[in-house]
């Protein structure tokens, strides 16, 4: 219950706050009011002998994170993929955040696996490993099946983890509360809506048939990508709990040495890792939104490998365009498009001048094509990019934050593998590629195809429809039944869908 006996758990947060120096951190990244700071030190500064002291070799904020338990990790976690809230410097801080905990004992983990599939550990792994991996919310293990002797990793929720979670997002929940009431000039922060972001990604990863149906889901969009593998998930093997899947055998991706030894080309290897992303974020609108170097191998024939489906990307089709559009605009350096892109997509406000945009486009995009490849940055791109937009007054699309910070981070992985890389050559390809098949001719048939599939379904109410619509146009004025201007839009839509019946008719 989000009620006063939270002010407990509020208290030893900000104490532990205060003493390990995030106090000041954390508010200045949220720009907050007189008001909330004061009320911040008040909860924290008495009471600092409370606080955790956590590890001094940590910056302050992650520190005091890591410090206070699992919950406020995975906190960190997600609000370092919204640059739009905490400020880019806070977001790059905790981005370092450590996932690595105190693991739980094997036996808690294969007692588990058992209460969860229903059978003893021995009927099903022959070997069942000490925790290879230990994150905020479960830990994996290595087993071999008994049946086939296949290796798998299993992937098991920590004990109780569901219990302490929902305690501290109800004390999360409390305290965006307080703020909302005693410092109304911080709900421009909206701490609610924070909270809540955060809540329904936990809740997610609290149930592991969910990350589960993302790999499959995943794994049926990519399955003609080449040089691209996933782990199979063993349905039978998984649960609420417990995630089985193929082992991922392969080389670190992060390990330059042991690849160079292997005698893998990483020039190719950062060339495909870039386009795979763009690919999966353009083509399929859905993506692996967390592809650090820790959820990527290398297999030995070139392939690359991706796991930890916990945290994924979802775009639909109309932003793709947009998006695809907006980077092929500066692919080609066309700023006036670009700019036409945003009013059209109504990113921009309609009463800003399109002119003036484009040319404050054209400084960020002219400046980055005199670069050496080296330097040149999709993920700084949009960065500015969304910096001049909030200038023109474009509210914060979230979707696009995130795939703003996994381009970042995709673009990271690319430079370790191959410092020279050209982002815009191998983005080029991919982006064009869309553009021709989703805005050119093909994609005015299929856009066609698709809205013929679903006057199709409802064909039969179409008479009835535009019926009921032309009676309620006759009613007098005085009829208290439909507002007029309804009335017309019905009338408007039910004409209009009659006439695309006939039109696709005489095409198809």
């Amino acid at each position: 219950m989000r009620g006063p006996h939270n002010i407990i758990r509020l208290i030893r947060t900000g104490a532990t706050m205060v003493r390990t120096g995030a106090m000041n951190v954390v508010l200045d990244a949220f720009d907050a009011p007189a008001p909330l700071r004061a009320l911040a030190y008040t909860l924290g500064w008495p009471f600092q002998w409370l606080g955790y002291k956590g590890d001094p070799e940590m910056p302050p904020a992650t520190r005091a994170l890591t410090a206070l338990g699992p919950a406020y990790i995975k906190f960190g976690q997600v609000l370092s993929t919204r640059p739009d809230v905490v400020g880019e410097d806070m977001a790059q801080q905790l981005r370092v955040l450590q996932d690595q905990l105190p693991p739980f004992s094997r036996a808690e983990a294969m007692a588990e696996v058992e209460r969860e599939l229903g059978r003893p550990v021995n009927e099903i792994f022959s070997e069942f490993s000490d925790p290879i991996a230990a994150a905020s919310i479960a830990q994996v293990h290595r087993a071999r099946l008994v049946e086939t002797g296949e290796d798998v990793a299993v992937k098991v929720l920590r004990p109780g983890i569901e219990r302490a979670f929902n305690k501290d997002v109800d004390a999360f929940y409390f305290a965006a509360r307080i703020v909302d009431l005693f410092a109304p000039g911080a709900r421009r922060l909206r701490p609610m809506d924070v909270i809540e972001h955060f809540d329904g990604v936990v809740q997610g990863e609290l149930d592991l048939r969910l990350e589960s149906a993302a790999a499959s889901e995943f794994a049926a969009n990519t399955t003609g990508d080449t040089g691209f593998q996933l782990p199979q998930i063993r349905w039978e093997l998984s649960a609420r709990r417990v995630m089985t899947m193929g082992w991922a055998d392969g080389t670190a991706i992060g390990d330059n040495a042991a690849l160079d030894a292997a005698g893998h080309d990483r020039r190719i290897l950062g060339e495909r890792v870039l386009s795979l992303f763009l690919n999966h974020a353009l083509r399929d609108g859905y993506f692996h939104a967390d592809m650090h170097q820790g959820n990527m191998k290398v297999a030995a024939n070139g392939d690359i490998i991706a796991y930890d489906f916990g945290i994924m990307g979802h775009i639909d089709e109309y932003t793709r365009r947009v998006y695809a559009e907006i980077l092929f605009g500066f692919i080609k350096r066309d700023y006036k498009r670009v700019a036409e892109v945003h009013f059209e997509a109504g990113y921009v406000p309609a009463d800003q001048d399109v002119d003036e945009f484009a040319r404050a486009i054209r400084a960020v995009g002219e400046p980055i094509f005199g670069m050496d490849a080296s330097h040149i940055s999709m993920g700084n791109l949009l960065n500015y990019l969304f910096e001049v937009t909030e200038r023109f007054g474009m509210e914060t699309r979230t979707e696009l934050i995130l795939l703003q910070r996994t381009m970042v981070v995709v673009e990271g992985v690319a430079r370790s593998l191959d410092p020279r890389i050209n982002i815009w050559e191998v983005a080029h390809p991919v982006v064009e590629d869309y553009i021709k098949k989703s805005i050119g001719p093909r994609a005015v048939v299929s856009d066609l195809m698709k809205t013929a599939k679903v006057l199709a379904r409802f064909g039969p109410r179409l008479p009835a429809l535009m019926e009921q619509a032309l009676i309620a146009q006759s009613q007098p004025p005085s009829s208290k039944k439909t507002p007029p201007t309804r009335r017309r839009a019905a009338l408007l839509g039910a004409v209009a869908g009659a006439l695309a019946t006939l039109l696709l008719i005489q095409i198809f």
